[in-house]
């Protein structure tokens, strides 16, 4: 009878260190200095990935950003006469009703567009879960990224492209996630083409899956954490 392998075998030490070292991330100031550690909430970053969720996600948000706008006539809705154009019989040609028939110029079309936006929705519960799984698959591939704060920071595009040539990130595609109190920041870095801006209200999975590196402060993260779990009498929101 073989003996069951101790808690503490080698896998489990791996699998463990993995762990802990993929929640671990360094800690920045605006000089690019390490500032030491900050552990991302486990709650949010351990998820287990779930691929098609997260492709129910981002299809039900790109099917929502459709604007259906166009719009046409059929041809009882084409103003004009509905008298018969001639005769049915004895002229030698194709028999026709009114000309509001999509076969003449002018006429209503035959199966046009009706500028009708069907939106698609998702329970609230699997919109989490989806955006838990996209964080969680930034955080496997070790893309995140968090910065202390912005104070001290001129509100100019040149120093903001300093901060990202000390961070090894001026040619890397990035998304910012800035807290209340960060609102400085938006003045520097809005100008970055690499950089989109958003707020951690209304981060979503598509968002965090196509923005690339993931920038948050310490104030963004603390947001993101309360964001999952609301104080008493709060709500989350999860767009």
């Amino acid at each position: 009878m073989t003996r069951p392998a101790p808690f503490w075998c080698g896998a489990c030490r791996n699998y463990l260190f993995h762990i802990f070292k993929m929640f671990k991330v360094d800690l920045y100031n605006i000089k690019g200095e390490k500032e030491g550690k900050v552990t991302l909430p486990k709650e949010i970053f351990e998820t287990k990935i779930n691929k098609p969720l997260l492709s129910q996600a981002v299809r039900v948000y790109l099917a929502n950003q459709r604007d259906a706008r166009a719009r046409a006539k059929t041809r009882a809705q084409v103003k004009g006469s509905n008298r018969k154009i001639y005769r049915q019989k004895g002229t030698g040609g194709a028999r026709h009703g009114d000309n509001k028939a999509p076969i003449f110029v002018g006429g209503g079309k035959a199966h046009p567009p009706k500028g009708i936006n069907r939106r698609l929705s998702l329970p609230k519960k699997m919109k989490q879960l989806a955006l838990k799984s996209a964080l969680s698959a930034k955080a496997a591939d070790k893309q995140i990224l968090v910065i202390n704060d912005f104070k001290g920071l001129k509100q100019k595009t040149k120093e903001a492209n300093k901060v990202l040539d000390k961070l090894d990130l001026k040619t890397e595609r990035a998304i910012l996630y800035l807290g209340e109190k960060d609102k400085k920041a938006v003045l520097a870095f809005r100008n970055i083409p690499t950089i989109s801006l958003a707020s951690v209200l209304t981060i979503n999975s598509y968002q965090v899956l196509n923005g690339g590196i993931l920038i948050f402060t310490k104030e963004s993260l603390k947001q993101l954490s309360s964001k999952f779990n609301p104080p008493a009498g709060g709500a989350s929101r999860i767009v």
